[in-house]
């Protein structure tokens, strides 16, 4: 399948403009394309994934991805979808996002890929040395304010207000277009939906820089939703990130996992590379028996595994199938970090033994002693996964997970971490 058919089967075009002319230009030559993902941040996030993997496609089907990270933009802050101005952040805070988010974008393309090489470039080394009165005669010039009040990122942020700094982002994001297209022969841009009129900008602006038919071309990808309605990207514990420092592949695995029958056969197009074959059996099982969850198994194995790799996905598995089991007495102390983050905890002096009733009721797991004895005589209390019914029961160094964590369960499902 080629690649533009490959992506308006999973639903990845929203624009583009000159279909026929991109698509035969796809077909005669290896094509430079770039996406831009500015350092907001020290961490890419599952929003960016679908672009990340739309270069990746491209790179598959032999063309020649440049990843380019907005060093210089993500000093300005793009106005497209935001409602008020960005905190700006510092020059030395944007370098070190620029960085992180290079290592990440390293593990998605390929960089030693014979004939179609992945690049990495960042818009700071052009830009940064950019002077004033360059950019207002040589690129300010080609841009009427008319033209810049009709975009739909700069005219949704006109009646809360937008400063000239914002409002300067759409020219500097078309510079970058006009530079890769310069020194790189890059003709073609992708984005997110909401950058179209920054990415029409960059082709208006080589067409009146360079050549009045320049053979340069853009192309949206629809922004990811949610069937309920709720944000993509988002749970309760906070937007799910890349780094697996900031969302462990346990929490990463879950959010997969658990997505609504719904939404799950667009993101197995959107997220992963199983063919149409693969997908269009997946989602037959999915109507059939959707009880068995076939597609969000598949969904969650493939995206953890991209993201993670197998060994994180085995574990993210583990964890989940212990906690669904209540044998949690096998999970090490890195995996109950991962899925206990948000269970309640409370800390133990390192020295002390304890007894089982002290505990339950100093950490507030039974409100009483006569509660907790009651807990324990009922099978209400495990230690570890293991039923505790002594009213003795002494938790000692040996109740201790590598020394540093004690799991309680009261009743079927309710949690508690015991930290040393």
């Amino acid at each position: 399948m080629e690649i533009l058919d490959d992506l308006q089967f999973r639903g990845l075009i929203n624009q583009v403009t000159d279909e026929e002319g991109l698509k035969s230009l796809l077909n005669q030559e290896s094509v430079k394309l770039y996406c831009g993902f500015d350092p907001t941040a020290d961490s890419l996030h599952i929003g960016h994934l679908v672009g990340v993997l739309a270069l990746k496609r491209f790179q598959m089907a032999g063309h020649q991805p440049i990843a380019l990270v907005g060093g210089a933009t993500g000093l300005i802050g793009d106005p497209s979808g935001k409602k008020a101005e960005r905190t700006l952040n510092t020059k030395e805070v944007v370098e070190g996002f620029s960085q992180s988010i290079k290592n990440q974008l390293s593990q998605f393309l390929d960089f030693n890929k014979e004939g179609n090489p992945a690049q990495i470039a960042n818009n700071y080394d052009w830009i940064g040395s950019l002077d004033l009165i360059t950019f207002l005669r040589d690129i300010g010039k080609s841009f009427g304010l008319n033209y810049m009040l009709a975009k739909d990122s700069v005219a949704s942020r006109l009646e809360a207000g937008i400063s000239f700094t914002e409002f300067s982002y759409m020219i500097l994001q078309s510079y970058d277009f006009l530079k890769l297209y310069e020194t790189q022969n890059c003709k073609l841009q992708i984005g997110g939906s909401d950058q179209w009129g920054n990415i029409t900008a960059g082709l208006e602006l080589i067409r009146k820089s360079v050549e009045e038919d320049s053979k340069a071309f853009g192309l949206t990808i629809p922004l990811v939703t949610k069937s309920d309605g709720t944000k993509f990207g988002k749970t309760e514990g906070g937007t799910i990130w890349l780094d697996k420092e900031k969302t462990s592949p346990y929490e990463f695995y879950q959010f997969w996992i658990n997505t609504d029958d719904r939404d799950v056969v667009r993101y197995l197009k959107y997220f992963t590379f199983f063919t149409k074959e693969e997908i269009d059996a997946l989602e037959e099982e999915t109507k059939n028996a959707p009880e068995k969850r076939l597609g969000q198994k598949a969904l969650a194995e493939e995206v953890t595994k991209l993201v993670h790799g197998e060994e994180a996905f085995v574990q993210a598995v583990k964890i989940s199938e212990s906690l669904f089991s209540g044998n949690v007495g096998d999970l090490t102390a890195d995996e109950i970090k991962q899925g206990f983050k948000d269970v309640p905890s409370f800390q133990v002096n390192n020295e002390e033994e304890v007894g089982l009733i002290d505990l339950l009721v100093n950490s507030k797991i039974s409100p009483s002693k006569r509660q907790a004895r009651e807990d324990i005589s009922n099978g209400a209390i495990y230690v570890n996964g293991e039923r505790a019914q002594e009213l003795d029961r002494v938790i000692s160094k040996e109740d201790r997970i590598e020394g540093q964590f004690t799991i309680i369960r009261r009743g079927k499902k309710k949690y508690y971490l015991i930290k040393y």
